[in-house]
């Protein structure tokens, strides 16, 4: 399995060691480790070198933009085609705050999906309270990858894959409130679901209590096959081939 979305730095983790470890014996075949700021996006770089799992995506998250100029941009261009750097991510909007700034996340938004452009890569994408601009966004943009945590209705699900994008799923999925990605899990083709953990983030049910990280992975994949009524393995293929296409690594792994 691939977990596509996930943040394992030293920020969340005391010991990223026993952390890989315990991922690396969780039939997990690679990880995407995604930047949200320069700190982060940095400690991706020596990440990705340290552990053989570890493939990473720059980014700069679209509420983490207040230290972001053009020089933070330049440096994401030079940067996005190092070794095992993969994806542009995790980018997006978030309007969930009352003051927040759309017109600079969405600047910020497009200059990022046009670098992904430029270097052949695929984006991840974060949406909150912000679906449908978006969606007209990434539609213009061209690009192709995974829209992270998805939590939309299932029609804007299948246009999304329309334009070229998967479906992340995570922890989400084995909430109790789960209704509305049940349905979109229901009704789109299982060739654009994505799995993904968010770790430290939305660790799945009934292990809520602890740090989430990508060994619970399985757990995910267990709801979705729950949920589809479909084989657990063939699913597993399926889901694993799907990052594998989208994020391009027939090359690497």
């Amino acid at each position: 399995m691939i977990d596509t979305h996930c943040h394992i730095y030293s920020e969340y983790y005391e010991n990223l060691d026993e952390i890989i470890d315990k991922i690396k014996n969780s039939d997990i075949k690679a990880v995407i480790v995604n930047g949200c700021d320069m700190k982060s996006n940095k400690e991706i770089l020596n990440l990705v070198k340290k552990y053989d799992i570890v493939y990473g995506a720059l980014g700069f998250h679209p509420t983490e933009l207040n230290d972001v100029t053009e020089k933070e941009l330049q440096w994401l261009e030079q940067h996005i085609n190092d070794d095992k750097i993969i994806a542009v991510g995790e980018i997006g909007l978030d309007y969930h705050y009352d003051d927040t700034d759309k017109e600079k996340q969405q600047y910020f938004f497009k200059r990022q999906l046009e670098i992904a452009k430029r270097n052949n890569k695929p984006v991840i994408i974060h949406t909150r309270d912000s679906i449908q601009d978006t969606y007209n966004i990434v539609k213009k943009s061209k690009c192709k990858g995974s829209i992270h945590c998805y939590s939309g209705s299932v029609e804007m699900a299948k246009e999304f894959i329309k334009v070229g994008f998967c479906i992340g799923i995570g922890g989400i999925v084995t909430f109790k409130n789960a209704k509305n990605i049940i349905e979109v899990i229901k009704n789109i083709d299982e060739e654009y679901i994505l799995l993904e953990t968010d770790s430290p983030y939305l660790t799945p049910e009934p292990y809520r209590k602890y740090k989430n990280d990508s060994s619970y992975l399985n757990i995910i994949l267990e709801k979705i096959s729950s949920i589809r009524s479909q084989n657990y393995d063939y699913l597993k293929r399926v889901t694993t081939s799907n990052a594998v296409r989208e994020f391009d690594f027939n090359k690497k792994l």
